[in-house]
């Protein structure tokens, strides 16, 4: 998204700074959200996705699930452009998981 942010030469072809903005209302049963970009839902469907976070959502591991949907929508990618593969980004939120409180990082809490 960041090229489109003053990006002249894309303009002219329909490129735009402007966010794509959907709510939904979230359903007791929804279990994770999935942000990701182009590069992963040109290749899989939410279905697609749905089955490669499903078994990591049980695990509550929700990094993994993100690493396996960067891992099938490169290979699928690989497979369908030959060699051509760009932009692939994939944010996984797990939705009321209870999950055992640790204690956060002292490395990652100082500002230097």
């Amino acid at each position: 998204m960041s090229r489109s942010f003053g990006d002249e030469v894309a303009s002219r072809v329909g490129v735009n700074g402007e966010p794509e903005i959907l709510e939904l209302d979230l359903m007791k049963d929804d279990k994770f959200i999935v942000v990701a970009s182009d590069g992963v839902w040109e290749f899989l469907s939410n279905d697609e996705i749905a089955k490669i976070v499903a078994p990591f959502f049980e695990l509550r591991n929700a990094e993994k699930a993100a690493e396996a949907v960067v891992r099938e929508s490169y290979l699928s990618w690989k497979r369908e452009e030959e060699g051509i593969v760009d932009d692939i980004t994939c944010v996984i939120v797990f939705l009321d998981v209870k999950m055992t409180q640790q204690e956060p990082n002292p490395a990652l809490l100082t500002h230097e």
